[in-house]
């Protein structure tokens, strides 16, 4: 009787056994194979399948290849003689020991990598890849190359926007880097060290972090996998083959991978790219304060011995400074204030609230709550642009100053006694008239910035025209060799 009802009870956790199996197998037949893959793969103890991402990612990553090409430049040096005592002011130095010399710098060549984020030929890559480049060529994995043009360009996220002319791309499928958790499988995927496009494997080791970058906007997605040189503007995918970030640095004190990269949000990257299409640069919704996270602020107040007040929380922004003509000064922010909330996000990183800000633009209202003395009050904020309005914030072009340039001549430049100028000729309705400089004037300076070149003056005339002071000073000098300075007002242009 004992061995029949043993065998029962055998036969009983058998069939236990054999539904428990039954349920697991219906559980993961309902999710999507690469969810179940995942799962599965993980309830076993072991790392998530890539292969697909992989597959699917790799064709849109590309190998950009830059070159920027030997340049004249005005450089300091060093007096030999600066040193020297000269009690009688026999040799003079009105530079204060310092020599303006002409220096040639060489041809230079680089590389980093892209992501292609449209079928026909739009590619982000990194505002340090591109930069200063004269000419971009993009390859393709299946060895096509073709010559780009720099569409717009923003330092401030480190993002770079360029395109090539072609049809029917391998875009890359892109996703929320929101959702984006930590602990979640990611690749690497770009061109490191000019081997070949590579990829490689982590986790997200941290969101929204900040290298310290002063007013440059940060907010990192932190990774493990493998990011070295040339990884730069490469893609960071998750483990279905979406892009979540644009890879942009690492972190190491060797110069080589040690642990840590770091890439650029989608959340970032899409605002960013849809400025520079629409306007050419980007519209940055500012609050107008300089801060940082409230708990970096009350550990640095313990290094130095101080005592920490109460602020009623120990998450949020500290205030710091609050600008005079900022949308924060106007709502009635003060210094000493901790941000806990923005739009009832709760805010507890100086880069959370960056990143939040990215995806807005000036005259935008956000409402954001924060303790005074430990009292909670909200207000709502109208978001201005650099220059302190709301207005849209455009690149200006050099075709507002209504003129044509050229460089000077060899012979211009040794009866004026100059190295380099551009000489403004064929003066029309623009900017150029309406400051009143005359046929024949060379621009030889525009914002302390040397004007060699019609790229140059291009440049001055960009930076300026999105900067807080909208305005392109001009110095130079008249045919006759008589030194001209003019004030060329861009924001009415």
């Amino acid at each position: 009787m004992k061995n029949v009802k043993d065998y029962l009870v055998y036969a009983m956790c058998i069939v236990a056994i054999a539904f428990s199996a039954g349920s697991f197998v219906k559980v993961y037949a309902n999710k999507s194979p690469l969810a179940a893959t995942s799962q599965a793969a993980a309830a076993y103890g072991q790392p998530v399948d890539l292969t697909v991402a992989a597959e699917k990612a790799l064709p849109s990553v590309v190998t950009v290849k830059v070159v920027t090409n030997s340049k004249t430049q005005t450089v300091e040096v060093e007096d030999p003689f600066g040193d020297f005592f000269d009690p009688f002011g026999f040799f003079g130095n009105p530079n204060g020991g310092k020599q303006k010399r002409q220096v040639q710098t060489p041809k230079r060549q680089g590389s980093g990598s892209g992501v292609i984020i449209s079928n026909d030929g739009y590619i982000v890559t990194n505002n340090h890849v591109v930069e200063d480049a004269d000419e971009i060529t993009v390859i393709l994995t299946d060895n096509r190359e073709f010559s780009a043009k720099v569409i717009g360009t923003d330092a401030s996220t480190d993002l770079a926007l360029i395109k090539v002319s072609g049809k029917e791309l391998p875009a890359i499928q892109i996703a929320d880097s929101q959702k984006l958790k930590i602990g979640e499988w990611v690749l690497a995927i770009g061109n490191p060290f000019s081997i070949g496009t590579t990829v490689t494997a982590g986790i997200v080791s941290a969101k929204a972090r900040s290298m310290g970058g002063g007013n440059k906007v940060q907010s990192f997605i932190q990774t493990d996998a493998a990011i070295n040189r040339g990884n730069s503007g490469g893609a960071l995918v998750n483990a279905a083959g979406e892009l979540v970030g644009i890879n942009s640095m690492l972190y190491s004190e060797t110069g080589s991978y040690s642990g840590y990269g770091f890439a650029i949000p989608t959340t970032i990257m899409n605002k960013v790219v849809s400025d520079l299409k629409t306007y050419g640069t980007v519209q940055r919704a500012l609050i107008g304060i300089e801060g940082s996270d409230l708990s970096n602020y009350t550990e640095s107040l313990r290094q130095q011995g101080k005592d920490v007040p109460d602020f009623g929380t120990v998450n949020g922004i500290y205030v710091a400074k609050v600008q005079d003509d900022g949308a924060g000064a106007t709502a009635g922010l003060k210094e000493g204030d901790v941000i806990t909330h923005v739009d009832g996000k709760i805010m507890t990183k100086m880069a959370e609230l960056q990143e939040y800000l990215t995806n807005k633009r000036p005259g935008d209202k956000v409402s954001i709550t924060y303790l005074r003395n430990k009292s909670k009050k909200t207000v709502s904020v109208t978001l201005k642009n650099a220059q302190g309005n709301t207005s849209v914030v455009k690149t200006a072009d050099i075709d507002v100053l209504g003129a044509n340039f050229r460089e000077v001549t060899a012979d211009e430049k040794k009866q004026l006694e100059i190295a380099y100028g551009l000489k403004v000729t064929k003066i029309s309705k623009g900017a150029i008239k309406t400051a009143g400089i005359p046929d024949g004037f060379i621009i030889l300076t525009a914002n302390d910035r040397s004007i060699k070149s019609t790229a140059d003056l291009q440049e001055a005339v960009k930076e300026a025209s999105t900067s807080k002071d909208p305005v392109l000073y001009i110095k130079g000098i008249f045919p006759s060799g008589k030194k001209g300075y003019f004030v060329i007002d861009l924001q009415n242009e």
